[in-house]
């Protein structure tokens, strides 16, 4: 699967059965080459007219399932909310 593919998909949280989003980078272990975790944007500030100030890093063990057009992911979101 290329990682064009998995932008393409809807990530979807089994914990609140709602959506995060879809990813925009990936993280990978440079030594490896395996991947660490999906970065998906926060919600937007004021209907995200003034950009984002905060994004998911989802790590790839929390990944339970990739589908046709979702990837299934199972986390609190508040630990995963990276804000800068």
């Amino acid at each position: 699967m290329r990682f064009f593919d998995i932008r393409q998909k809807e990530v979807i949280n089994a914990c609140t059965c709602k959506s995060m989003g879809c990813p925009v980078d990936i993280e990978i272990e440079c030594k490896t080459g395996d991947v660490t975790a999906l970065i998906i944007p926060g919600p937007g500030r004021m209907w995200g007219l003034l950009g984002r100030d905060c994004e998911y890093i989802v790590p790839w063990d929390c990944v339970l399932q990739i589908g046709d057009d979702i990837i299934l992911v199972e986390i609190k979101e508040e630990a995963c909310l990276k804000k800068y």
